[in-house]
């Protein structure tokens, strides 16, 4: 038998290989149907539990990593095609780089899956309940590890999948999004052993049974409670084409807009999307601002309004939102920026991407971590702009003081693709994390109010230039998440994984 033969086997196992690689591939796409909008929260269990099973039966680590790669490929290329248009509709990259670039990042995204497999069957774990445990405790350690390197990419966790309906979404409050994975996965495994004929037994049909009771049994406990009486809202979407948003010869047009729907507000609290207005705040007609902070002080509230925000040297600018009002002004500076949208890393090296992506103010600086709520209109808000929202840990940090969570975006970017849709149910499990209410202003949608169980009680038309109107009522408390954030899911499949490890390694020095 020649070398290769001994890595993927013989020429009837390598076609087993190649229908099992594009079978894989096609579960990884099918995935995405358990998330927004689509919200077809049991799929991803199925999914993964086949793609476990699979694992299960691989020969050799590098087949199984095949496998993990082929299931990512298949669930980005499928779930973040929102990517291509911010880069060749908008971005100006011509149609061949933006696919090349597209295929790069899915592949990066990807090599989590992989790494997972390989060292699943590189353990030589056969007990299956350690096996369970340690393809458990991988796969959430990977996912995570995929929302910090390179500052982090965690859009299609899996356990965005189950928000808000899903009895998972109830471990939210305490494990947060990573836990919610978690006991996804935990149930995809027990699921996997009850597909093998062998292992058809009760003993899994009980624990995966009581994950999900004791999930819908969480959602019925309330984490946080009112504070106060409700606050009335205006969340304003302009909804100003991309192509537009920057010209010149728009940004007068793009200002009447917002100030027209916040005039029109009775509302206490009034948001703009980020950057409803395209200028750099010392540039904005200073009766302008004027005009909306009185109009907000005769509604006995607050506007935010989001602008460009220069440092005193001119060196440096900030993706910021600003309240003018009642109470004292205040900002608020974007601090997780977009890698190679907001900033450019490496910019010895990659600083050339500038003048394809034709993106302006392309270079932000970064706000400071440790920045606290906004007190407005009798609330204290927490803003995050745009993707920061996908950081969980990171939202928590203005908590627990902050009653009210507030997401500004520009998710035009996306134009009318699937992405909007993802990022509003990533918004849906920061409410269930956190146990707040969560006010979204975005340029074209999805604008909408969600509840601090996660539902969207409030919705507005996408692509229309409108207002939404509402309550939002303000909550206080500290959900166990909001306590200690992803420490708690982390040191748990910490634990898994040495529950899981330990009997294989104790067999292996019996054998030595």
């Amino acid at each position: 038998m020649n070398r290769k033969d001994s890595i993927i086997g013989s020429q009837p196992a390598r076609n087993n290989l190649r229908s099992s690689l594009i079978i894989v591939f096609v579960l990884g796409a099918f995935t995405v149907l358990g998330f927004a909008p689509f919200y077809l929260f049991p799929i991803p269990v199925i999914t993964l539990a086949l793609l476990l099973h699979f694992w299960r039966k691989s020969a050799t680590p590098l087949q199984a990593a095949l496998l993990g790669f082929c299931f990512g490929m298949g669930l980005f290329s499928a779930g973040v095609t929102w990517i291509y248009v911010s880069l060749h509709d908008f971005g100006a990259m011509p149609m061949s780089t933006a696919v090349l670039a597209l295929i790069i990042l899915c592949a990066y995204l990807s090599v989590f899956a992989t790494l997972t497999g390989w060292l699943l069957t590189k353990l030589r774990i056969t007990a299956p309940t350690a096996w369970s445990l340690t393809a458990v405790a991988l796969w959430v350690f990977s996912e995570w590890l995929r929302s910090v390197l390179f500052t982090g990419f965690p859009w299609l966790t899996l356990g965005y999948s189950q928000a808000p309906a899903s009895p998972l979404a109830g471990f939210a409050p305490l494990l947060g999004v990573y836990g919610v994975s978690l006991m996804l996965v935990l149930s995809a495994a027990l699921m996997c052993l009850l597909i093998e004929k062998r292992l058809r037994t009760p003993r899994y049909v009980l624990p995966l049974l009581a994950i999900w009771v004791t999930g819908f049994g969480l959602q019925q406990i309330s984490w946080t409670e009112p504070q106060g009486e409700p606050v009335t809202v205006s969340l304003l979407q302009g909804n100003i084409s991309q192509d537009l948003k920057w010209r010149p010869d728009h940004v007068v047009n793009s200002m009447n807009i917002y100030a027209g729907l916040a005039l029109e507000s009775s509302s206490r609290l009034i948001i703009t999307p980020e950057i409803s207005v395209p200028l750099f705040y010392n540039e904005v007609p200073s009766a302008y601002l004027a005009q909306l902070a009185n109009h907000a002080r005769q509604n006995n509230g607050d506007i935010l309004v989001g602008m460009v925000e220069a440092s005193a040297g001119g060196k440096e600018y900030y993706n910021t939102m600003f309240s003018f009002g009642t109470a004292p002004d205040q900002s608020y500076r974007k601090f997780h920026l977009v890698p190679f949208g907001e900033f450019i890393p490496l910019k010895p090296i990659f600083g050339w991407i500038i003048d394809v992506l034709k993106i302006p103010l392309s270079d932000f600086s970064r706000g400071g971590l440790d920045q606290r709520p906004m007190n407005l209109a009798g609330q204290s808000v927490a803003v995050n702009i745009c993707y920061e929202d996908v950081f969980g840990e990171e939202i928590i940090g203005q908590l627990p003081q902050a009653t009210l969570l507030a997401n500004v975006s520009n998710d035009a970017w996306f134009g009318r693709s699937i992405g909007p849709r993802q990022h509003l149910q990533i918004s849906q499990m920061r409410a269930l994390e956190t146990g707040r209410y969560m006010l979204r202003a975005t340029n074209t949608g999805v604008t909408a109010i969600i509840n601090q169980r996660g539902v969207v009680l409030q919705e507005a038309e996408i692509f229309t230039t409108t207002a939404l109107h509402g309550l939002a009522q303000g909550y206080a408390g500290a959900t166990p998440y909001v306590r200690f954030g992803n420490s708690l899911v982390l040191g748990l499949s910490g634990l898994l994984l040495l529950i899981g490890v330990l009997p294989a390694f104790r067999s292996t020095r019996k054998t030595l």
